[in-house]
């Protein structure tokens, strides 16, 4: 008898103790996505001042340049773009416990965010105008670096989760970390996608 009550008791302590694990991490989603909202609306006023700039300033684009090229940004973005569904594949991988695979989709996700980031680089090395070549060029280079700045901060996180799955225990239970920076990739591709048509497209 006394131990029927032990293991109910365990059992409703085991029980409770998931649910505040739930809360717990429902609460951190929560904080993560309005952050994420407060960024999207950091970028939604540089989008706007774009938009206005160029609507109303004569000469947009500086001098001696009649347009940006098209073909390897639009690479870049395919290239980023795919690498939210791989980054979706390594959540897919750990929720079936397959570590070996959730680390060769993130390696391959870190892989991709790091060929966008030297496609830029090597882009902004072969422009024609700098950060202060008018204020095209001031836009250009304050929008894609902002951006530049995320992918990379992506690719640190990705790395940190990374590293911790090679340590016992971190994944048995509760993915937050890697549910979080899975979705911040996620918000990265789509305003990238957003200013590839601003800057590249409507030119």
């Amino acid at each position: 008898m006394d131990s029927y009550i032990v293991s109910e008791e365990l059992k409703n302590h085991s029980h409770h103790a998931g649910e505040h694990g739930h809360d717990e991490e429902g609460n951190k989603m929560f904080g993560f996505i309005v952050f994420l909202l407060s960024e999207s609306v950091i970028f939604l006023s540089f989008f706007a001042g774009y938009i206005v700039y160029k609507l109303t300033i004569p000469n947009w684009l500086p001098p001696g340049v009649e347009g940006l090229e098209v073909r390897d940004p639009a690479i870049n973005t395919v290239v980023l773009v795919a690498s939210s569904f791989v980054i979706y594949l390594a959540e897919k991988a750990l929720q079936r416990h397959n570590l070996w695979g959730f680390r060769l989709f993130l390696l391959a996700t870190m892989a991709m965010g790091s060929y966008f980031l030297a496609g830029q680089a090597i882009e902004w090395s072969h422009l024609a105008f700098g950060f202060t070549t008018g204020t095209f060029g001031g836009m250009f280079y304050l929008l894609t670096g902002f951006h530049g700045l995320h992918v990379f901060t992506g690719i640190l996180l990705q790395l940190i989760i990374f590293v911790r799955s090679f340590f016992p225990g971190n994944y048995n239970s509760g993915h937050f970390g890697v549910n979080a920076t899975s979705l911040f990739w996620h918000f990265v591709d789509v305003i990238w996608i957003v200013l590839f048509i601003l800057i590249y497209i409507w030119q």
